[in-house]
C-alpha cells in the first residue's frame, strides 16, 4: 500500500472524515436537547434547569470548536488529495461547500459567541433565540454538506462546457434525491449520538451519588426518550436510500459512453472495497439493534420507576455511546464505498480525482493528516469525559463561584466583568 498514492489517500479520506463526523454528530445530536432545556428553564423561571443546560452547553461548545478545527483540516485535505475534483466540477461541488462555510463561521459562531458570553447580560429570551440560530445553521450546515456529497452519488443540475462542470440548475443540486434522504437519516442517527451521550454522563453521576437538582435524574429519561423517538425513524429513512442503489443518475453532457462505464466499473470493481460496503452495512445494523435492546430495556425500567437507582442499568447506559458512533462510520462507509470507482458518478474516476503525489509524498500526507486527527480525536475524548466528571461545577460554562467575605463569613457573588 506505501507504494500506492491512491489507496493511501482514500484512506486518509476515509480516515479523517469518519473523525470529523464523530464532532458533527455529537454537535447535531446535543443541540436540540440544549435548546429544548433552555426553552423550558426560561419558561419557568427555572434556575436549577439553566443550570443543567450550562453544564449540557460546556461539553456542546468544546466537541463545537474540535469540529471546527477538524473541518479547516479537512478542507485542506481536500484541496491537496483531490486536486481533480475542485478542476472539473469545483463550480458544482464547491458552491454548496462555499454556503456551508459562510453559514458556519459567519452565522452560527457569531450566534455561539453571543450566546457563551451573553450569559447574565441579555435577556433570557434573547439568549435562547441566539441557540435557536445556532441549532437552525447546524443542521443547515449538514444539509449544505449532504448537497454536495449528495451530488457525487447523483449528480443532477449542471452542465459540461469545455471539460468543466457549470451549473444551470440550482435547485436540482439543492432538491437531489441523494441529499434529502441522506439529511434524513444524519438529523435523526445524530439524535441517538446525542441522546446516548446525555444518558451515559447521567448515568455515571448517578452510580456516583451525584445529582445536584435532580439533573441527572431528568438526563437519563430525557436521554432515553430521545433513544425511543428517535430509534425507528433512523432506519426508515436510511432504508429509503436503497431505492436509488442501481438505479442510473440523470445524464448531463456523459463525460464517458455506456461502454466506457461498464469497462471502468468492470475494472474497478475490488473485493476489499465491496467487502469494507459489507463490513460497514454490517456494523450499521448490528449497532442499530443492539441500540434498540439497550433503549427497550432503559424504557422498561423507567416505567418501572428504577432507572436512576438499578446500577447494572447505569453501565450499561454508560457504555452505551459506542453504539451510535459505529453505526454512524459503518453506514458512511457503506455509502461511500457503492460509489466505487466514481468520485462523481460516470463522470469522473476516483484515480482522475486524485492530485499528481509521488509515493513519498502520498505517505508523508497520510502519516501527517492521520496523527493530527488520532491527537484531536484522542484530546477531545479526554476533555469531554474531564468535564464531564467535573458536573455542573466545573464545566466550560460553569458560573462564577462565589467568594466569601473574611469579616462575617457571608458569601457574595464573584464580580465579572
Amino acid at each position: 500500500m506505501l507504494d500506492d498514492p491512491l489507496s493511501l489517500a482514500r484512506l486518509q479520506f476515509a480516515f479523517t472524515a469518519a473523525t470529523h463526523y464523530m464532532f458533527v454528530a455529537l454537535t447535531l445530536g446535543l443541540a436540540p436537547y440544549i435548546l429544548f432545556n433552555q426553552l423550558t428553564a426560561v419558561r419557568k423561571r427555572d434556575g436549577a434547569r439553566m443550570r443543567a443546560v450550562r453544564f449540557w452547553g460546556g461539553l456542546y461548545v468544546l466537541n463545537y470548536a474540535m469540529g471546527v478545527l477538524s473541518g479547516l483540516v479537512m478542507e485542506l485535505q481536500l484541496a491537496l488529495n483531490w486536486s481533480g475534483l475542485s478542476d472539473m466540477f469545483g463550480y458544482a461541488f464547491g458552491a454548496p461547500l462555499a454556503v456551508e462555510t459562510m453559514g458556519a463561521f459567519f452565522v452560527e459562531s457569531t450566534f455561539l459567541g453571543l450566546w457563551i458570553f451573553g450569559w447574565d447580560r441579555m435577556g433570557r429570551w434573547a439568549h435562547w433565540a441566539c441557540f435557536l440560530v445556532v441549532t437552525v445553521t447546524a443542521y443547515a450546515s449538514a444539509y449544505w454538506v449532504l448537497v454536495a456529497n449528495g451530488f457525487l452519488k447523483w449528480p443532477a443540475g449542471f452542465r459540461i462546457e469545455d471539460g468543466v462542470a457549470v451549473l444551470d440548475s440550482p435547485w436540482s443540486l439543492m432538491g437531489n434525491p441523494s441529499t434529502l434522504m441522506a439529511f434524513g437519516h444524519v438529523a435523526t442517527s445524530a439524535l441517538l449520538v446525542g441522546g446516548a451521550l446525555v444518558c451515559a454522563v447521567s448515568a455515571a453521576h448517578l452510580r456516583r451519588g451525584n445529582d445536584p437538582d435532580r439533573m441527572f435524574h431528568r438526563g437519563v429519561r430525557h436521554g432515553t426518550a430521545v433513544l425511543l423517538l428517535a430509534v425507528m425513524p433512523v432506519v426508515t429513512v436510511g432504508g429509503a436510500q436503497f431505492v436509488l442503489y442501481g438505479q442510473e443518475p440523470p445524464t448531463s453532457g456523459m463525460t464517458y459512453s455506456a461502454e466506457e462505464i461498464a469497462a471502468i466499473e468492470s475494472e474497478g470493481a475490488s473485493s476489499a472495497v465491496e467487502a469494507a460496503g459489507m463490513a460497514g452495512d454490517g456494523v450499521m445494523m448490528g449497532s442499530w439493534m443492539l441500540i434498540c435492546i439497550v433503549a427497550g430495556t432503559a424504557g422498561l425500567v423507567w416505567l418501572m420507576n428504577r432507572l436512576d437507582r438499578w446500577r447494572w442499568v447505569h453501565w450499561m447506559l454508560m457504555a452505551l455511546p459506542v453504539l451510535p458512533y459505529a453505526a454512524s462510520i459503518g453506514g458512511w462507509t457503506a455509502r461511500e464505498t457503492e460509489r466505487q470507482p466514481w468520485v462523481v458518478r460516470h463522470h469522473l474516476t476516483t484515480a482522475d480525482a486524485m492530485s499528481d503525489l509521488s509515493p513519498a509524498m502520498a505517505t508523508a500526507s497520510f502519516a501527517f493528516f492521520t496523527a493530527a486527527f488520532a491527537v484531536l480525536a484522542a484530546a477531545t475524548f479526554w476533555l469531554l469525559v474531564r468535564f464531564a466528571r467535573r458536573g455542573p461545577e466545573g464545566g466550560p460554562l460553569a458560573p462564577p463561584r462565589p467568594e466569601t467575605e473574611p469579616e462575617d463569613g457571608a458569601q457574595v457573588p464573584a464580580r465579572t466583568l
